[in-house]
């Protein structure tokens, strides 16, 4: 009898050790990603801290302000020198001859450039130009990154409203699905009133696959965003949700802001400004620049121990530059012209993008949020009513199909405010909403 017993418990032992490995794997098969939970500020302090975008333009940032140190430097002198080496059958042979005259030969000369007309100044006031102009180029990634990463932020807080509201549907068919197919089990509804709920279950089933699909593809790149890697879901954190109201600056101060903080309109005007100085740097190279080479000659010249200084610059005979110069100013009339299309570029993208938050703030009144609220209140009491018999089929599918359809319209307005907001802050080239 105890042996039967100890063969028993040593069977049951072996097979929960065989049958632990598959526990396993299926627990790694069903596991949940991580999820970081991240408000608006959360997000953009991660994104200011690890983009890996940002982080090479500012390099770039950094690498065109050296340059501005290189323009300041002087050109280095530049050292001549010639000496005997063999002469008279002998290897370098210096000395002095026995009048007390030198022996040998030996010539040094430094030659220095000297720039005239400014032109070292001018270099560096490009520099400097082009310094300005690059970190314009990273204040606009910046703003333009940062416009995404908000949009992504913001439909990923969309499309998780869609994907409850999907669910919560999901429940109800699956409920009424059950009740019906007892019902229809006892011949006490029509099979074509039970298909017709399956049918509105495999489309609520699609819808919610298709928004699943779009959420993965707006979490990949705001995660890219951010440098998080691995199976992490970002979950927006919505803080003081409100709906937001119009600025309140007038339109013609909204275009004056933009004009000082729109990257794209500052770019233009410095690209004038770095022509203009390319021009005057160009009639500067005109003017000859001069070398002075103070030299000694040893015993080559007319006298020993030689002591001169030279003195040369090109004369500007042929070439005075005038290729250069009057293609400068043919630069100078394009960014100009460049300059009036992108101000009025700029006046219709401020103006486009007030008329277009206008425009969606006056769908996102009270009485439309009464709406939606008064209106998902009828659902649920139409859901109860088709349980009851109250209602027919038909009627319960229309007001099924429009509940969905008037749910989505309601979450995709509260994104819209939100895009419509950013895309004003972004014309203008500063939060002018918060």
């Amino acid at each position: 009898m105890l042996y039967s017993k100890l063969v028993q418990i040593t069977c049951i032992a072996c097979c929960m050790c065989l049958a632990q490995p598959g526990i396993t794997k299926a627990q790694a098969g069903n596991a949940q990603p991580d999820t970081l939970r991240l408000t608006l500020k959360e997000t953009e302090k991660v994104f200011f801290e690890k983009n890996l975008q940002l982080l090479a333009a500012h390099y770039n940032v950094q690498a065109d302000s050296a340059l501005i140190q290189q323009a300041k430097l002087w050109d280095n002198p530049v050292l001549n020198t010639d000496q005997n080496i063999y002469s008279n059958n002998a290897w370098f042979e210096h000395g002095k001859n026995p009048d007390g005259t030198p022996k040998g030969q030996y010539y040094i000369q430094v030659q220095q450039l000297i720039q005239t007309a400014g032109k070292r100044g001018k270099q560096i006031k490009l520099a400097a130009t082009n310094a300005t102009i690059t970190q314009w180029q990273f204040n606009d990634l910046m703003r333009n990154l940062k416009m995404q990463l908000r949009s992504d932020f913001y439909t990923v807080y969309q499309l998780e409203n869609n994907r409850a509201l999907y669910q919560q549907e999901q429940e109800q068919t699956n409920t009424l699905l059950k009740a019906m197919s007892s019902q229809l089990s006892a011949g006490n509804i029509a099979r074509k009133d039970y298909l017709r709920i399956q049918a509105l279950q495999i489309g609520l089933q699609q819808d919610a696959t298709d928004n699943e699909k779009q959420l993965s593809d707006v979490q990949a790149e705001l995660k890219t965003m951010l440098q998080i890697t691995g199976d992490t879901y970002v979950k927006p954190v919505m803080e003081n949700i409100s709906i937001p109201s119009m600025p309140s600056q007038n339109l013609e101060d909204l275009v004056s802001t933009a004009r000082q903080n729109n990257a794209a309109y500052q770019l233009q005007k410095l690209q004038v400004q770095f022509q203009q100085q390319n021009l005057a740097l160009q009639k500067a190279l005109a003017v000859p620049d001069v070398t002075l080479g103070p030299n000694y000659d040893q015993n080559s010249n007319y006298t020993p121990h030689y002591v001169g200084l030279g003195i040369s610059l090109p004369l500007p005979v042929f070439n005075r530059n005038q290729g250069n110069i009057k293609s400068a100013r043919y630069q100078i009339k394009q960014e100009e012209t460049n300059m009036q299309m992108v101000d009025q570029q700029l006046q219709n993208d401020v103006m486009n993008a007030w008329k277009k938050l206008q425009y969606t703030l006056q769908l996102s009144t009270n009485s439309q949020q009464a709406f939606y609220d008064d209106y998902g209140k009828l659902y649920t009491n139409i859901v109860e009513s088709y349980k009851q018999r109250q209602i027919s089929l038909i009627e319960f599918t229309d007001y099924f199909e429009a509940y969905k359809d008037i749910r989505q319209k309601q979450i995709q307005q509260e994104l819209n405010v939100q895009l419509a907001k950013e895309e004003l802050n972004r014309q203008v080239g500063t939060d002018v909403i918060q």
